[in-house]
């Protein structure tokens, strides 16, 4: 029986927007800015400082990301006396706590690959095509649509990289997850296409 969702996804791929129509349709509780939220109640700290750890590397891989990305302020330095180490094990331990509630889906931050193996769970890999990625990055981001490639790339091998140092994986490994969507089929099909899949939820 499935009781939870984990999500991880290709920059641009609307994987964030398919964790929360599936989460909608389940009436299930989404973890995504949720669970940096969950991470700083058990370190005890405000959220902010979390954030600035999240889904992120050292503060050597963040400088040379943050110059890749021209100044993007998503590889930014975690603040001072907290490193991303620490902000990991909080985050960890949020996602174990969240999993053993169940009835949620988790997006991100390694929950794959952290959670692998745990019963109950179901693992998603969600991708699209290039164009397809562009399309959204162009939308949601106007003002920097020439870099949308440039971007696209940077945060994938980003993500990629965490996962690697943190848990020893291929954060592409398809033999991590139960399924694969293509985001290019729409969120709806993506939701239906998810629940059939899972099977027996509860």
């Amino acid at each position: 029986m499935v009781r939870f969702f984990t999500i991880e996804r290709e920059y641009g791929s609307e994987g964030a927007e398919y964790a929360a129509a599936l989460a909608e349709k389940l009436g299930w509780k989404l973890y995504d800015k949720a669970l940096v939220d969950a991470a700083a109640a058990e370190a005890g700290v405000d959220p902010s400082q979390v954030v600035a750890g999240d889904e992120k590397l050292d503060p050597w891989y963040a400088r040379l990301g943050k110059g890749f990305l021209a100044g993007g302020a998503e590889l930014g330095f975690p603040p001072s006396g907290i490193d991303t180490d620490q902000m990991l094990g909080y985050l960890q331990r949020a996602m174990k706590r969240v999993a053993a509630e169940g009835h949620c889906v988790i997006v991100g931050r390694g929950g794959s690959s952290y959670l692998c193996g745990t019963p109950g769970a179901f693992h998603v890999f969600t991708y699209a095509s290039m164009p397809h990625k562009k399309r959204w990055f162009e939308a949601k981001y106007p003002e920097r649509a020439h870099l949308a490639e440039q971007e696209i790339h940077a945060f994938d091998a980003a993500r990629a990289t965490y996962v690697r140092r943190h848990y020893n994986r291929d954060w592409a490994d398809r033999h991590l997850y139960h399924l694969l969507l293509n985001s290019c089929m729409g969120i709806d099909a993506m939701v239906k296409a998810t629940i059939d899949a899972a099977g027996t939820i509860g």
